[in-house]
């Protein structure tokens, strides 16, 4: 009996094209869980940064004196819209890799996956909105003092020190990934119970006039979560 070779198949390389045109599967990456990372921590910087711009609670009555105690701050203003720019993006990569692992895990009819990413994106958008005061700030600032509008640079001042830090939608992503893993197993126990502490956190302070403080339990959840996932898809 005669074996025809030509009708044996080369093995599979995972992550490249079989000799039917299909592309073998290949182990999950980690990079997206990594950019949540990043965006936490940057987000923790990012309110940190607005440090450089404090002002005395006395100056607060008089824009004159607002004006003159930050004139010399163009540098922090400047960080802080780098700082919340590449926060904006690396939140919306996370925001892509967890749907595509929530729509893996959760039920094909769950609104789970699209809930998360909406609430990323929330908080994206206001991230990429709130940095965009410091292109107006940091020009004003870097004029002479005596051409500066006090009344001006105050109220850039209040949208500098809050707008981004409005990171409600985080609220509605960890509880999206709390659900999904207390009801459905779709991500680990210690996430989902530490994602469904995050929630209350943040729903908690949206409701008192503090909202802009999401941002810390928000940007730490990023960090736990970024961590869970990149260990869970070794």
């Amino acid at each position: 009996m005669m074996i025809n070779l030509h009708d044996e198949q080369p093995p599979t390389v995972p992550g490249t094209h079989t000799s039917t045109g299909i592309r073998a599967s290949s182990p999950p990456a980690r990079r997206w869980a990594v950019c949540g990372i990043a965006a936490g921590v940057l987000g923790l910087a990012q309110f940190a940064l607005t440090g450089g711009l404090g002002v005395d609670t006395e100056a607060l009555a008089d824009n004159q004196l607002v004006a003159e105690q930050i004139t010399d701050a163009a540098p922090w203003v400047w960080l802080y819209q780098v700082t919340g720019v590449l926060t904006a993006v690396l939140v919306a990569v996370f925001a892509a890799g967890l749907f595509r692992k929530l729509s893996q895990q959760a039920p094909a009819d769950s609104l789970i996956p699209m809930l998360s990413v909406s609430g990323l994106l929330l908080v994206s958008s206001m991230s990429l909105v709130g940095s965009g005061i410091c292109t107006e700030m940091f020009w004003g600032l870097t004029q002479d003092s005596a051409d500066l509008d006090p009344d001006t640079l105050a109220a850039q001042l209040a949208i500098f020190n809050t707008m981004g830090w409005v990171w409600a939608g985080a609220g509605l992503t960890a509880g999206a990934v709390a659900v999904a893993g207390l009801r459905h197993g779709a991500v680990g126990r210690g996430l989902a119970i530490g994602s469904a502490v995050a929630a209350s956190l943040i729903g908690l302070v949206n409701l008192v006039p503090l909202q802009y403080l999401a941002l810390l339990p928000g940007a730490l959840w990023l960090i736990g979560a970024g961590i869970g996932f990149a260990r869970s898809e070794r």
